[in-house]
């Protein structure tokens, strides 16, 4: 492990105390998110035995319900830009107010968006897919799933005050916990107890819930977290926290400000993602299916960089809070520079045995053929991509949500989709047209964001 660490700092040029800063906040964000792909799949592998309309069916809900949490998603940012000031001005009694109307806004948004998405889960999931099989067995999915939404708010919020203080630990040992408590009770939901042969005539007869057993695992599993990060945080951490109790109008009208445009900001990015799906699909059903693939490996290979984004942003934030500007800069670099050589790493393999990589998701030579280049493309690429990815959470750090939004916003709805049918279906450019242009696009927001981050304007705003 010290001989990685320090070939990362020399490669990186990032002296190792500071390295190992960025490493201690963003290891476990960076272990957490990636055991929720994994569970991601685990969940894919269990329906996955009761049959295509099954997988389809939770394949459907999965998307349609992480279109609704990412309303939510915002307030781990917010949390995390104000508690990180204030711990880093060493205002340590403040620092519980964020959580606080964290709670509180997750309450006042959760509860109206939980009763619509469930009273109209079956209009909504008729948006994916027109099978009305697989809506049957979706929307009892999508609804359990739905019902655990202000869950999902309470852990992003924890999460934004645990990395906001600098101890991403918490949230990691509390999400591997859910994430196993997950397997097991989806499992049991799914298939029931009646291969278990207890001689107990109740549990014998029960074949469980099949795909809607899924949904139930997930939200027990949300639930048994919740109700972890409030344990270990009020009740464990009693002595720590139990005088810092207070909730003001102002922190939340302050949390408010900078939730709702990174919460509009993630609900179009999710949209955005289903919109560029519709344009490959109309390459062909081949060009579709190998797209998914294709996508969720960009996403699990940014994983790593999402979260030393996240530590960056702690990072800065505390540095801000010690109004030690040059400081806060330099760490935006420095987290930058970490990533590039991490992702250089990590993206060897897809650009030197894409023919590998792609034959671990599909036996189909037609469609390892069809992704080769793009994945080249991507191995290639995602190195020149991290700064966009870095530089948005470092800056959401700093509290420039709303620039944030508006940039993102442009280049994805007004650049990157309309040039994608232009270049893709209209054009005749196929699948490698379509990643060459998001990867340029990645590129240009790298650019965009290395420029704003350089004249350090965002040390001047107040949060």
């Amino acid at each position: 492990m010290a001989a990685w660490r320090n070939a990362l700092a020399r490669a990186s040029q990032v002296e190792k105390e500071r390295l190992n800063r960025i490493l201690m906040i963003g290891v476990p964000i960076i272990v957490g998110m990636l055991s929720q792909s994994l569970m991601n799949l685990v969940d894919a592998a269990m329906v996955g035995r009761l049959g295509g309309n099954e997988l389809a069916a939770i394949g459907v809900g999965s998307y349609a319900s992480f279109l609704v949490v990412s309303a939510m998603m915002g307030l781990s940012a917010a949390v995390q830009a104000i508690v990180a000031r204030h711990h880093g001005g060493g205002r340590t009694a403040e620092s519980t107010e964020p959580l606080f109307a964290g709670i509180t806004l997750t309450l006042i948004a959760g509860i109206p968006m939980t009763l619509f998405f469930l009273l109209l889960a079956p209009q909504y999931l008729a948006l994916y897919t027109n099978d009305q099989t697989v809506i049957d067995i979706a929307v009892p999915y999508f609804q359990w799933r739905t019902a655990a939404l202000i869950f999902v708010g309470m852990a992003f919020v924890f999460r934004g005050f645990w990395s906001g203080i600098g101890e991403a630990w918490v949230y990691l040992r509390i999400t591997l916990i859910m994430h196993i408590s997950n397997a097991v009770l989806s499992w049991l939901f799914i298939y029931g107890t009646a291969d278990w042969g207890t001689g107990i005539a109740a549990l014998d007869n029960w074949s469980g819930y099949g795909a809607t057993g899924s949904g139930i695992g997930s939200a027990a599993a949300l639930l048994l977290a919740a109700i972890l990060f409030f344990w270990h945080t009020f009740v464990t951490n009693h002595a720590r926290f139990s005088v810092h109790y207070h909730l003001s109008g102002r922190t939340l009208r302050q949390l408010t400000r900078l939730a709702i445009p990174n919460s509009i900001q993630q609900t179009l990015f999710a949209l955005g993602v289903s919109v560029l799906f519709f344009i490959i699909g109309l390459l062909g059903t081949d060009e579709q299916a190998i797209g998914h693939i294709l996508t969720q490996l960009s996403l699990l290979l940014i994983m790593p960089a999402v979260g030393l984004g996240i530590a960056g942003a702690s990072l800065v934030g505390h540095a801000l809070g010690a109004e030690e500007k040059e400081n806060a800069h330099r760490w935006g670099w420095d987290v930058v520079r970490v990533s590039m050589v991490m992702m250089a790493v990590m993206g060897l393999p897809l650009w030197i045995a894409p023919d590998w990589v792609l034959h671990l998701f599909t036996p189909d030579e037609a469609l390892v053929a069809l992704g080769e280049w793009p994945l080249r493309i991507i191995g290639f690429s995602i190195p020149f991509e991290v700064a966009a990815i870095i530089l948005t959470q470092t800056l959401l750090g700093a509290g420039a949500s709303k620039q944030v939004m508006k940039i993102n916003l442009v280049m994805q709805w007004l650049v990157f989709l309309p040039l994608a049918w232009i270049i893709g279906p209209y054009l005749g450019f196929g699948l490698i047209g379509v990643w060459l242009l998001q990867s340029l696009n990645r590129i240009t927001l790298s650019l965009i964001y290395g420029t704003l981050w350089g004249r350090k304007q965002w040390v001047h705003i107040k949060v």
